[in-house]
C-alpha cells in the first residue's frame, strides 16, 4: 500500500474535487496540508454537491480527516462550513476531524489587511480573495501568530494579542485605519475557543501512528504548483508552498512518507485573478471553452481566464512536485474543435525557451509557440474506456503524454464519478 499526494500541475481548479473524492474513499486518511479558506473542492455524490474550503474531502465519507500545520486556520470559517455540512446531512465530529495545535489562525484584523491591500491603485493588486490568506501566513513567518494551542490558554493570550498588535496596529495607523483594542480581539478568540478546541491534536504523533499501521494516507493540496510562493508566476501565487514537497512540512510527517504523487491536470488551461498567461485567449474560442468547462472559481465564483493546454508549464510542475502520474480532466470540453493548440515552447527577443522564465517582466512579455493538433469530431463525454474515445482524442492524450515527460495515470470525462478511466491506481505503487 501507498501514500498518495495530490497536487494541482496548473494554476489550480483542475478538477481535483473528483479526483480526491474517489481516492479519499480508498484512503484511511485524507490530509489538508496548505492553504487556507480561499481554495475548494466540488464534490458530486449521488445527487448531492458538496463545496469545501478549507475541510478535508474525506469528511464527506466519514473518514478520518486531518488540517495540517501548514494550512492557516480561519476559526470562524471552520465553523460555519461544519455547519453548512450538517444542514446536508454530514455530522463533523473530534472523531473524524483533528487539526493540528500548531496551525496558525487567521483573524479578521489578516482579512482587514488582504482587503485593504486588493483595494490599493498603486498597481500593486495581486487579484487574491480577501479572505486574510497572506496576512496570516506573514504573521507565521514573523512568529507573532496566533495558533490553535493559544487558545486553549486564554490567560497568556492577552500578552500574544499584545505582541501581534503591536504589529498590525502599526500598519492600520499607516493606512489611516482604526487601531484594534486588544479586548476586542480577545473577544474575537475567546468566543470561539470552544467551539474549535475539541478537534485540535497533536496531529505529527497521529499521522506518524496511523503510518506504522498501515493506514493508507492521501495527502490533499489546494490551488496549484504554479500558485506555489517559490516556484510559481511570483508575485502572482498564494502564500504558501503548494508543490509535493509540502505535504511532508504541512502535515510533520517526513518525505519518506510519501510513496507517489499525483498530478491533476486539466486538457486546457485556466487562471483566476492576476498574473502572467501565455496562452489566454481573448476570443470566442476562449469564451467558448469557459461556457462549456462552466469555469468559475468553487469559492468565490469569479470566471476564470481560458487557454489552450500549456505543456511547457506543466512540465515545470513535473519536475518540482516530481509528479509520478497525471489525471487528465475536462478532455470532453474540447470535444467539436477543428483544430486544437498545444504551447511546447516560449519566444522572447528572438530566443526560444522551453521554461517559462523566473522574471516576473519575462513572464509578461513570452509569446507562446504552438503545436496544431487536429481535434474530433465525436463525444468523449462520460467515456469509461480507451474503447469509447475518439482515435484523435487518444492521440492528443499519447501526445500531452509526450510533451510532459510524464504518463496519465487517470483520465476524466465528466464530474461523474463513474465516468473515469483508470490506467493506474497511485495507491497501488
Amino acid at each position: 500500500m501507498a501514500n498518495v499526494v495530490v497536487v494541482g500541475s496548473q494554476w489550480g481548479d483542475e478538477g481535483k474535487g473528483k479526483i480526491v473524492d474517489w481516492l479519499s474513499e480508498q484512503a484511511d486518511v485524507v490530509v489538508r496540508f496548505q492553504g487556507g479558506h480561499n481554495a475548494g473542492h466540488t464534490l458530486v455524490i449521488g445527487n448531492q454537491t458538496y463545496k469545501l474550503s478549507l475541510l478535508p474531502s474525506g469528511i464527506v465519507r466519514g473518514k478520518l480527516s486531518v488540517i495540517g500545520n501548514g494550512v492557516v486556520l480561519d476559526p470562524h470559517a471552520l465553523v460555519a462550513e461544519i455547519g453548512k455540512l450538517a444542514e446536508q446531512g454530514v455530522t463533523v465530529t473530534p472523531k473524524i476531524l483533528r487539526i493540528a495545535e500548531n496551525t496558525p489562525l487567521i483573524l479578521s484584523l489578516h482579512r482587514d489587511l488582504d482587503r485593504l491591500r486588493e483595494s490599493a491603485t498603486d498597481g500593486t493588486r495581486i487579484g487574491t480573495t480577501g479572505r486574510g490568506i497572506g496576512p496570516a501566513y506573514e504573521d507565521k513567518v514573523g512568529r507573532r501568530a496566533i495558533r490553535l494551542m493559544d487558545l486553549a490558554d486564554l490567560d497568556a493570550l492577552r500578552s500574544k494579542i499584545g505582541r501581534l498588535l503591536s504589529h498590525h496596529n502599526a500598519l492600520r495607523r499607516g493606512n489611516g485605519q482604526p487601531e484594534i483594542a486588544p479586548e476586542t480581539l480577545y473577544q474575537e478568540l475567546a468566543s470561539v475557543a470552544p467551539l474549535v478546541l475539541p478537534y485540535m491534536d497533536n496531529v505529527v504523533a497521529l499521522l506518524d501512528k496511523k503510518r506504522r499501521a498501515g493506514n493508507r494516507i492521501l495527502f490533499e493540496g489546494a490551488q496549484g504548483a504554479l500558485l506555489d510562493i517559490d516556484h510559481g508566476t511570483y508575485p502572482y501565487v498564494t502564500s504558501s508552498n503548494t508543490v509535493a514537497g509540502a505535504a511532508a512540512i504541512g502535515s510533520g510527517l517526513g518525505p519518506n512518507a510519501i510513496d507517489y504523487v499525483l498530478g491533476i491536470t486539466k486538457a486546457y488551461t485556466t487562471r483566476v485573478g492576476e498574473g502572467p498567461f501565455p496562452t489566454e485567449l481573448h476570443d470566442e474560442i476562449g469564451r467558448r471553452i469557459g461556457e462549456r468547462g462552466h469555469e468559475f472559481g468553487t469559492v468565490t465564483g469569479r470566471p476564470r481566464r481560458c487557454g489552450w493546454f500549456d505543456a511547457a508549464l506543466v512540465r515545470q510542475t513535473i519536475r518540482t512536485s516530481g509528479i509520478d502520474g497525471i489525471a487528465l480532466t475536462k478532455l470532453d470540453i474540447l470535444d467539436g474543435f477543428d483544430t486544437i493548440k498545444v504551447c511546447v515552447r516560449y519566444r522572447l527577443d528572438g530566443e526560444e525557451y522551453d521554461h517559462l522564465p523566473a522574471s516576473q517582466a519575462a513572464q509578461e512579455r513570452v509569446e507562446p509557440i504552438y503545436e496544431e493538433i487536429e481535434g474530433w469530431k465525436g463525444s468523449t463525454a462520460h467515456a469509461r474506456s480507451w474503447a469509447d474515445l475518439p482515435a484523435q482524442a487518444i492521440k492528443y492524450v499519447r501526445r500531452i503524454e509526450e510533451l510532459i515527460g510524464a504518463p496519465v495515470a487517470i483520465l476524466s470525462t465528466s464530474p461523474e464519478r463513474d465516468d473515469t478511466i483508470l490506467v493506474r491506481n497511485p495507491f497501488q505503487v
